[in-house]
């Protein structure tokens, strides 16, 4: 269950309490997020299954910024503990408060990170609680670094601020963006994050993307980690500034 409270807390006060790191005794659980599942409107789609964090003093009288967490492939199946094993999820679950809703799917076994259901879940999320629909952000790592390229490019003007970590995509969608969608994108800031030893996810593939949303008028930088392989995500989802950076970026 979300921790909650009935006092309103601001969210620079969040903010500022997202940057001290854990709860002091809090062990590593599931119990900050409420387990969900959510069933796109097509027929063929499965359930979603997905973790939700509310923040410490959640309300409905204040609208609240939101992240989209994406994991990678071993992380998919059924079991959403799963999910807790890397980045935001995993901070959550060893108890660090977050100024953010934090929605955090699971991938079904042997599929991939699909744009569609994802953008309905964001729907029903918006639909269902209290969220700044000009503070959405998107962040994943490897699998779901990809799915947060994937994202921003497909709906650029549903988000405000994306980190993909050590994943990658085709710049073919780029070159094609509409003049709507171009402009959409310019408005996004990007953060992207890649270990130069990466021996599964090439750090080219980042490069050449962060580049890429250069070359269409966008904003986006790459932090590079010398002599890091595939697990960047561990310094990307560590670093201080990035929480922060999220919450300076609002459509």
């Amino acid at each position: 269950m979300a921790l909650r409270s009935k006092r309103l807390l601001p969210i620079a006060a969040l903010a500022a309490a997202a940057l001290t790191g854990r709860t002091a005794g809090a062990p590593p659980s599931l119990q900050a997020f409420s387990k969900e599942s959510f069933r796109p409107k097509a027929a063929a789609r499965i359930p979603i299954r997905y973790l939700l964090y509310l923040p410490q003093g959640y309300s409905r009288r204040q609208a609240w910024p939101l992240i989209l967490f994406l994991h990678g492939s071993g992380e998919r199946g059924n079991d959403l503990g799963q999910v807790t094993r890397h980045g935001i999820p995993k901070q959550i679950s060893e108890g660090r408060q977050m100024p953010f809703i934090v929605v955090s799917p699971q991938c079904p076994e042997g599929m991939v990170w699909e744009d569609l259901p994802l953008m309905a879940l964001l729907d029903t999320i918006e639909k269902d609680h209290r969220v700044d629909p000009s503070r959405i952000y998107v962040t994943g790592l490897s699998m779901g670094g990809y799915g947060t390229w994937d994202l921003v490019i497909r709906h650029p003007e549903r988000f405000a601020a994306a980190a993909p970590v050590c994943g990658g995509g085709s710049t073919v969608r780029l070159i094609l963006l509409s003049a709507e969608d171009r402009k959409a994108l310019q408005k996004v800031g990007i953060w992207a994050f890649h270990g130069e030893s990466d021996d599964v996810v090439g750090f080219q593939e980042s490069e050449r993307l962060v580049a890429a949303i250069k070359a269409a008028g966008g904003t986006a930088k790459l932090t590079r980690y010398p002599k890091v392989g595939h697990d960047s995500w561990v310094q990307a989802y560590n670093d201080p500034a990035l929480l922060p950076w999220f919450l300076e970026h609002k459509r």
